[in-house]
C-alpha cells in the first residue's frame, strides 16, 4: 500500500516553486533588489492566491490541510503546468478533487437578442454572454465605451477593458464603484461555475495586473449585475448621467443584455443624440 504524502512534501514543493518565480515573471513590482532569498516572498504568493499569509505559511508549514478551492488558486497564482498541478494536487491528497480542464461550447448570440440590440440605435447597447464576456454591441455603445472590434475576440471582456483599458477605466467617473460591483458581479459567475478554466485565467490575469482586483476579489463581494446608475465623462460629449439596465435571457444561455439610457429633456440625453448621430454620421 502506498504510503499518503506527508504534509511538509506539500510545504516542500510550494516553497520549491515560489523560488523559481520572479516578481516581475508575474507582473509584481521588484522594489527590493537586495533579496535574502531567490523567487517570491510567501506574502507575495498569498496575496496573488488572495489568502492570508498565516494560512499561507501553515501550509508550507504541513499544519494545515488546504480545500480543493485554495489548491486551485495557488496552482494559478504559482503559475503551475498540467503535470505539476496533479502532483500539487496528489500530494495534499486531494486528488479526486483536482478541476477538470475543459471549455464550454462557443458562445453565440441568440437571434432575437441580435434583432433587439440592432433595433436600439440610439441607447448604448452590449450582450454579456459567460465570465461578463461581450458579445455584441450596437454602434451607440461602441461610441460611448470604445470600438470593440479592435479588441481581438478573446479578450472582450467587459471586467477585463474596466481594469485595463485606459479609455474605459478613465471615463468612468465612480470607477472604483463601478469596478467593485463588476468585480461583485463576476464572483456570482465563479459560484455558478467554479471549475471554469476561461474564467479562472481571467481572474489570474487581473490578480495579477491589478492589486485592486487582487483586493476586491478576496472580499468574496457578491451581486446581480441588473440596474444602477452611471456617471461618465466622454472625451467628445464632456459629463454623461446614464441608467444601466440588465435583462437575462430566458432560454437560460446566461446572455444578459446591458442598455443604458438618460432621461429624456436632460442634458445627457441630448448629448448622448449628439454622440449617436455623429458616430452614425
Amino acid at each position: 500500500m502506498t504510503p499518503a504524502p506527508a504534509p511538509r512534501d506539500l510545504g516542500a514543493f510550494l516553497k520549491a516553486r515560489r523560488a523559481q518565480l520572479a516578481p516581475q515573471d508575474l507582473g509584481l513590482p521588484e522594489t527590493d533588489s537586495h533579496r535574502k532569498v531567490a523567487g517570491l516572498r510567501r506574502q507575495e504568493v498569498a496575496q496573488l492566491a488572495a489568502i492570508s499569509v498565516d494560512y499561507y505559511t501553515r501550509l508550507e508549514q504541513g499544519r494545515v490541510r488546504a480545500s480543493a478551492s485554495v489548491l486551485a488558486t495557488l496552482a494559478r497564482a504559482l503559475r503551475l503546468d498540467d503535470d505539476q498541478q496533479k502532483y500539487l494536487y496528489e500530494l495534499a491528497g486531494r486528488s479526486d478533487a483536482r478541476p477538470r480542464r475543459r471549455r464550454g461550447p462557443a458562445q453565440r448570440v441568440r437571434p432575437a437578442m441580435r434583432r433587439l440590440l440592432d433595433q436600439l440605435t440610439g441607447s448604448p447597447a452590449v450582450v454579456l454572454g459567460r465570465r461578463m464576456d461581450i458579445l455584441a454591441w450596437n454602434v451607440a455603445a461602441a461610441a460611448l465605451f470604445t470600438d470593440f472590434s479592435v479588441t481581438p475576440p478573446g479578450r472582450r471582456n467587459y471586467v477585463r477593458l474596466l481594469f485595463t483599458d485606459p479609455v474605459v477605466r478613465a471615463m468612468h467617473q465612480e470607477w472604483e464603484h463601478d469596478a467593485r460591483d463588476a468585480v461583485a458581479a463576476l464572483r456570482m459567475e465563479a459560484a455558478a461555475d467554479p471549475d471554469d478554466p476561461e474564467l479562472a485565467q481571467l481572474v489570474g490575469e487581473l490578480s495579477v495586473q491589478d492589486a485592486d482586483f487582487r483586493t476586491w476579489w478576496a472580499e468574496h463581494r457578491v451581486n446581480n449585475l441588473s440596474y444602477g446608475t452611471k456617471h461618465y465623462r466622454h472625451r467628445l460629449v464632456g459629463d454623461l448621467t446614464l441608467d444601466c439596465d440588465v435583462w437575462s435571457s430566458p432560454d437560460g444561455s446566461g446572455q444578459r443584455l446591458m442598455v443604458l439610457t438618460a432621461e429624456p429633456g436632460s442634458p445627457s440625453h441630448d448629448a448622448l443624440g449628439i454622440l449617436t448621430a455623429w458616430t452614425a454620421a
